[in-house]
């Protein structure tokens, strides 16, 4: 069994090391994805046509607009308004100046005559004196005229272009010369009372044909009444009177938008029932069947272009989080595939709750533990990919429990949010199995709640016994949701351990545990060993949560970083129990090789045991490459060209904070452990000549500890040596011996 376990763990190392692997991760996850919620969106194929009865209630799967039907009452709107007027009061007065111009050019008219006819007059030969003598003997000739025909000429000259179309039928040349031969007062006179006529007619709206001869007949009856004035002009004056309310196209226009405006598009809303089963299908009904979609079913392919889309977002969010992921102890890859396996998992039994959903029943998506992904997510990666994937999980639940498809159930949606982003809250670092179920406790309470808001949101009655059934049956599913989470969330979580060789806090608490059998070992084998790995654990777990690292992987780490030693306890000092010292008798460089190979023996014996990477590495690393002053010193003194580098640990140096916490504490318990009467003062200058010397020894180069990181794991490593190694009570000397 080992052997397949390993064989399937190196093909997994080997195919996670191929260049495009996330690629492939990230495809698959949309599949997945697509594969669920394909169902859910693909049009319901119904067969519907004209003229026959319906096989089944249809209801509309999402809500639209009837544009026919939105058209027809715009057009009804649009016909009901009728055309728009306007008065022109300025028309009256354009037509008194039209009148008065008439006049006016009458009388410039008759001077133009009187002028031409003595310029002509003038141009006549002199007379002799026989004609001068008798012309004293009689009166005097009358002043020259122009003949009527040359008086109508010039009139007809000067008013072409001056006069309406409907004038010239009433002034024929009769007419004319009539009022050409009128004396410029009467002119005057007749102008005045025409001008007053046409605007009392015209004061009042005229619009209509019938408001028109109303007018008119006005006109003429007022001048009659004011006697003495020539029909003719009377007739001019009716004329003269015109329509004064006019057609308004673009008042018409904007008057036939604003009711357009105001007609409500007709929408049909999602669920709503567009023919019940058994009912006729008419041309009406026929016609919104096409326009909800149920037409041309099979070539409609814009709900999986929408679903595509949806997806692409929402890997486009996990791609950029999982790019800045901290990949120092797991790569990239591992991460994905591990996130990839649980989402596949808590979407699949969303699908496989929603089976039993139907569209008259209570909401099963009540029920789905979404919460267990979103645990997993954050006990095994971290905070910020489990609440985006919270969110994630939620949108996805919208479609799979949608009621319509292609349509998203908001309320559910929403409700598998806040069920998994209060599982990320609550859910703390030190976690063990009772902190999971008291998660899950918290989350049921939090998904009965939900529950409560939402139907109050609905402003349901919940008087009735209906109503209250439903809600019990919905709060039930809501407590399960939490508690059926954590179980899973249990259940699952130790094969994701296993299988992907991840660390969680859980995985820790049971490594910690003094019955595990390597502990034992440690404690059977090497007493002294165990001791000083507990000492340097106190030591490593307060320093640790000093600069925000993980105290608890440092604490169990610390438990197994010398088990190395367990393959010759005798020769390390703690576990000689006043035994001679073997090394004693042996060479530096024998002794040499003995203590560096307990590092690289611990490795290997944790490998074995198929330890956590995290706590390999640290029982690889605690030396890192730092020299063995005490063996190099004592083969310095027998040949001066022993080399520094022969007498170093191979390493590798601490990679990670816990690392370079657990080595450097590792030295200084020993240190301190050394010291007759350890005094406060003696503590720090051994703990920052400890710092110092493996800050110069560039111990810490490959870690991200900082300067005042390492001043503040200092402070701490004083603190919990100087509370191990307080000053007691020194009794007299006669209590000792009694």
């Amino acid at each position: 069994m080992k052997k397949k376990v390993k064989r399937w763990n190196f093909s997994f190392q080997h195919l996670k090391n191929f260049k495009f692997y996330h690629i492939i991760i990230y495809f698959l996850l949309g599949l997945i994805m697509f594969g669920l919620m394909f169902s859910n969106v693909k049009p319901e194929e119904i067969n519907v046509q004209l003229f026959s009865q319906a096989e089944k209630t249809i209801v509309a799967p999402h809500s639209f607009e009837d544009r026919e039907a939105t058209e027809l009452l715009r057009r009804e709107a649009e016909d009901s308004v009728p055309n728009q007027y306007n008065r022109d009061k300025d028309k009256a007065y354009q037509q008194v100046a039209r009148i008065e111009s008439f006049f006016g050019e009458l009388r410039a008219t008759q001077s133009e005559s009187s002028e031409l006819a003595r310029k002509s007059a003038e141009n006549t030969p002199p007379t002799t004196d026989e004609e001068e003598e008798s012309s004293d003997n009689q009166e005097p000739p009358p002043p020259p005229e122009l003949s009527d025909e040359e008086n109508l000429e010039l009139l007809k000259k000067n008013l072409e272009g001056q006069i309406p179309s409907q004038w010239e039928e009433e002034l024929d040349d009769g007419n004319l010369l009539f009022l050409f031969g009128l004396p410029s007062s009467d002119l005057n006179q007749y102008k005045e009372a025409s001008a007053t006529a046409i605007i009392n007619a015209m004061s009042r709206d005229i619009q209509t044909p019938e408001h028109l001869a109303e007018a008119r007949n006005s006109v003429r009856t007022e001048l009659t009444q004011s006697g003495n004035i020539p029909g003719v002009i009377i007739n001019l004056s009716s004329l003269a009177v015109i329509n004064n309310v006019i057609f308004d196209s673009a008042l018409t226009q904007e008057k036939k938008q604003e009711a357009i405006d105001a007609v409500e598009s007709v929408r049909i809303s999602q669920g709503d029932t567009i023919v019940k089963a058994g009912q006729y299908i008419d041309r009406e009904t026929y016609r919104l069947l096409n326009a909800a979609g149920f037409g041309d079913q099979s070539r409609s392919i814009t709900p999986f272009v929408g679903l595509l889309v949806m997806i692409v977002l929402m890997l486009s969010s996990l791609i950029y989080l999982f790019r800045n992921i901290d990949t120092t102890i797991h790569s990239k890859n591992t991460y994905l595939t591990m996130y990839l396996l649980i989402f596949s998992i808590t979407l699949v039994l969303m699908k496989i709750f929603s089976f039993f959903q139907t569209l008259n029943s209570t909401e099963i998506g009540y029920i789905a533990p979404v919460a267990m992904g979103a645990m997993l997510i954050k006990m095994l990666i971290n905070d910020r990919i489990a609440i985006i994937s919270s969110i994630i999980l939620g949108f996805c639940g919208s479609f799979i429990f949608n009621l319509v498809p292609g349509a998203m159930n908001y309320t559910v949606g929403s409700y598998l949010i806040i069920s998994a982003v209060a599982s990320v809250l609550f859910l703390n670092q030190h976690n063990r199995r009772l902190t999971i179920l008291q998660t899950g406790l918290f989350v049921s309470f939090i998904n009965v709640v939900t529950v409560i808001a939402m139907v109050l949101l609905t402003n349901k009655d919940l008087t009735g016994m209906t109503e209250l059934l439903e809600l019990g049956i919905n709060g039930t599913m809501a407590v399960g949701s939490g508690i059926v989470s954590a179980v899973l969330t249990i259940g699952i979580l130790p094969f994701l351990e296993v299988g992907f060789g991840m660390l969680s806090t859980m995985k820790l608490l049971e490594l910690s545990n003094p019955n595990h059998p390597l502990l034992r070992k440690i404690l059977m084998e090497t007493p002294g060993t165990y001791h000083h790995s507990v000492m340097v654990a106190n030591l490593s777990e307060s320093a640790c949560e000093a600069v925000g690292a993980n105290g608890l992987l440092a604490r169990v780490a610390s438990y197994y970083h010398d088990i190395g030693k367990t393959k010759r306890p005798s020769y390390f000092i703690e576990n000689q129990m006043g035994q001679v010292n073997p090394h004693d008798k042996l060479p530096p460089q024998t002794s040499k090789n003995i203590i560096i190979a307990h590092a690289t023996d611990g490795a290997q014996i944790l490998k074995d045991h198929n330890m956590p990477k995290e706590i390999v590495d640290i029982a690889a690393q605690h030396h890192g490459n730092t020299l063995l002053k005490y063996f190099y010193h004592k083969a310095k003194e027998k040949n001066d060209t022993v080399s520094e580098d022969d007498y170093r640990y191979p390493g590798p140096k601490a990679s990670t904070k816990e690392a370079a916490i657990v080595g450097t504490a590792d030295s200084i318990e020993a240190a301190v452990r050394s010291l007759d009467n350890p005094t406060p003062d003696k503590i720090e200058n051994i703990v920052k000549a400890i710092i110092k010397d493996r800050l110069q020894d560039g111990q810490y180069s490959e870690c991200s500890l900082t300067f005042s990181e390492l001043e503040d794991i200092g402070k701490s490593f004083c603190e919990t040596l100087q509370g191990i190694f307080h000053s007691r009570i020194e009794y007299p000397k006669g209590d000792e011996e009694s």
